[in-house]
């Protein structure tokens, strides 16, 4: 957001900027969800509070979901609807844990998932992955973390595009359950995939929370909508937390939500666009030198290697910013340990952006 909020200041003083430093679709919602959006509001359907879990034709609508794309049969009443993702971490977090617990967090990582564990009070426990476990936890490395109370894991993962498999999966179900941990799957990038569609852990562990949003493969940033699929020991406190924090989801969000699920081959033209832009993204890279990479299996990121130029990642692309108008993100926001050494790039925006960004790093000399 820092850089961002840089780029979009050079932008009001006339610099033209590349942006490739927000995890953002350069799409709006599918023309679906907006026309059932204005249809509820140009024909006075009240659109008021609904009930804590969400309106009930979306909460079957998500079952449905996860039957028709993953086999998987799930009951309506583990659903809850909420405020995007992040709404959906900060109930997950509350419901589970208490004060002073250790979760751990893999690096790198989601930024946030840190920040908000430690805004609550309870403890992230850094566990670092690698290329050489393909950026996936193993069981050896949640041993050296010491006890835990908590595991967040990302499929795909943001920053390094990784699909965890199911062997994977299993693998750290299992290890969860023996050890009496909590596991927490962010979801938010299912439907962006290349290769193989990514498995769910909504079909391996029925004690998981498994967390989904509408922002990345639906599109819908600014709706800030999503939904969580609960075990049965945590939906009654899920449900109290989402009355007395947030009350319900954005009603009208939820009703271009349903909608969404419809505009299934507009969405899939999105992420057919992302891989071209993945491509491209690794070619004009490589042209600058830029070769040390996670060539992602989905979402919509490049994390590049960068430490033949840099051992700060930071002022490294606020250089690029400065000297060339490219926006990115450094790596130090992902791991705080390894990550000045690392550069996240988003492809998701617009593709003359992509191709600009390699043909100024490649004529670009440190």
């Amino acid at each position: 957001m820092a850089m961002a909020a840089k780029a979009s200041a050079l932008e009001a003083a006339g610099r033209q900027i590349c942006h490739l430093e927000v995890g953002q679709p350069g799409t709006g919602a599918p023309l679906g969800a907006r026309r059932a959006a204005i249809d509820a509001l140009e024909h006075g359907v009240s659109l008021g509070y609904t009930n804590a879990r969400g309106i009930p034709a979306l909460l079957e609508q998500i079952a449905r979901h996860y039957a028709e794309s993953y086999g998987c049969t799930v009951d309506a009443r583990r659903v809850v609807v909420v405020s995007g993702a992040s709404a959906g971490f900060t109930l997950a977090f509350l419901a589970a844990f208490d004060q002073g617990q250790r979760v751990g967090i893999l690096e790198p990582g989601y930024p946030a998932y840190r920040n908000a564990l430690t805004a609550l009070g309870l403890v992230p426990i850094a566990i670092p992955v690698s290329a050489n476990s393909n950026w996936a936890p193993t069981t050896e490395m949640l041993d050296a973390a010491g006890p835990l109370d908590g595991l967040i894991i990302a499929s795909p993962s943001n920053p390094t595009g990784t699909v965890l498999d199911e062997a994977t999966l299993r693998e750290i179900s299992v290890y969860c359950a023996r050890n009496r941990i909590q596991l927490i799957a962010d979801e938010i990038y299912h439907g962006i995939t290349y290769e193989s569609a990514a498995p769910t852990l909504v079909g391996i562990d029925p004690d998981a929370v498994v967390i989904n949003s509408f922002s990345k493969y639906f599109s819908m940033t600014g709706w800030r909508l999503g939904w969580m699929v609960l075990p049965d020991h945590l939906l009654s406190a899920v449900e109290r937390l989402q009355q007395n924090l947030y009350i319900c989801a954005p009603h009208v969000s939820q009703v271009a939500g349903l909608a969404a699920f419809d505009c299934r081959d507009e969405l899939d033209a999105h992420v057919v666009r992302y891989r071209e832009h993945r491509d491209l993204l690794i070619e004009g890279l490589a042209s600058a030198g830029i070769t040390a990479l996670a060539r992602p299996d989905g979402a919509f990121y490049l994390y590049a290697n960068v430490a033949h130029l840099t051992n700060d990642s930071l002022t490294l692309c606020d250089t690029w910013l400065e000297q060339l108008g490219l926006a990115t993100t450094p790596g130090l926001d992902f791991d705080l340990q390894q990550g000045s050494h690392f550069v996240r790039f988003s492809y998701a925006g617009l593709r003359e952006h992509v191709v600009k960004a390699g043909e100024l790093l490649a004529g670009w000399r440190p």
